[in-house]
């Protein structure tokens, strides 16, 4: 009787280890399901999921998953095909826009020495407006195209505090037109970062414009050693809404018509592919643009 027991015991030990065994398998396919799919979706590639264990249910879920992987990486081929298209079709316009406008200015140049009543020379003023900002719009259109399609940037130590410097001094006769006193705190060290030097310059210039243009009348740039860079300025017109659409493409506010939009959607474009991060913020009829770039260690993406 105590011998059957024994052998009763053993079998549920047996049992008993058996199933623990599976379970940990189960568990280990599970976490290998897990990682194999956040992999594929993070990175383009063609491999499917395999498993160490095939058991024939997770087995089953592998295979679907491989099934959804399939025809997410047709779309995503899909997508990436149209959206070449697109930038090639939005260059090409705006390449294309250049010569009748460039003609359509020469001609108006030459209206104005001719001699007109009263309404033609308003009409005339209106006209030439018009066509500046057609021109404008063509021009962030190609920029916006170009760097779209620039897949990576050229790779240099730059020093962010000169490049800083050298932007706000670009837009000193802007500031002075405006009567805008600027206020300027930027570290006394060097910031060096390994970027593309004319991409953080175009970052910086389109990020000053924009001030510019929504200014109440005072601007305040503030720039740390560790790469973070605040841009403030007072813009009454604005509101928190506005704010967090400033950088989709093709937004203007209402105080915004004359322009494209395009200008804080190339500087978050070129900031991102640069590994740094851009975003807006609306405080007491302030607005914030905050800037930063990743030490140069962890920049990577170049």
């Amino acid at each position: 009787m105590e011998f059957c027991l024994w052998i009763v015991i053993g079998i549920l030990i047996c049992v008993i280890a058996g199933v623990l065994y599976r379970q940990f398998l189960i568990r280990k396919v599970i976490r290998e399901i897990r990682e194999e799919l956040t992999r594929r979706l993070e990175t383009d590639t063609n491999g499917l999921i395999c498993l160490s264990y095939q058991d024939p249910a997770l087995a089953q879920l592998a295979s679907d998953m491989n099934d959804q992987l399939r025809k997410l990486r047709k779309q995503r081929l899909r997508f990436l095909q149209g959206d070449m298209e697109l930038k090639n079709a939005i260059t090409n316009i705006s390449h294309d826009l250049r010569t009748p406008l460039t003609a359509i200015s020469g001609y108006l140049e030459l209206l104005k020495d001719t001699e007109k009543s009263e309404d033609a020379e308003r009409y005339l003023s209106q006209i030439t407006g018009r066509v500046e900002v057609m021109k404008q719009l063509s021009e962030e259109l190609f920029r916006y195209s170009v760097a779209a399609s620039v897949q990576e940037l050229a790779a240099e130590t730059v020093d962010l505090r000169k490049i800083l410097e050298e932007s706000l001094l670009s837009f000193y006769g802007t500031m002075e037109q405006k009567g805008i006193v600027p206020e300027i705190h930027i570290c006394e060290s060097a910031v060096n970062r390994t970027m593309d030097r004319s991409a953080v310059s175009r970052v910086f210039g389109n990020i000053i414009s924009n001030a510019m243009k929504y200014s109440d009348g005072d601007f305040k740039v503030t720039m740390s050693a560790g790469g973070i860079i605040v841009f403030a300025n007072t813009a009454r017109r604005l509101n928190a809404v506005e704010v967090q659409r400033l950088f989709d493409r093709f937004y203007t506010v209402e105080t915004g018509r004359n322009s494209s939009g395009l200008g804080l959607s190339i500087a978050k474009l070129l900031t991102e592919k640069m590994g740094g991060t851009i975003e807006s913020e609306y405080e007491g009829e302030k607005l914030f643009i905050i800037l930063k770039f990743p030490c140069m260690d962890d920049n990577s993406r170049l």
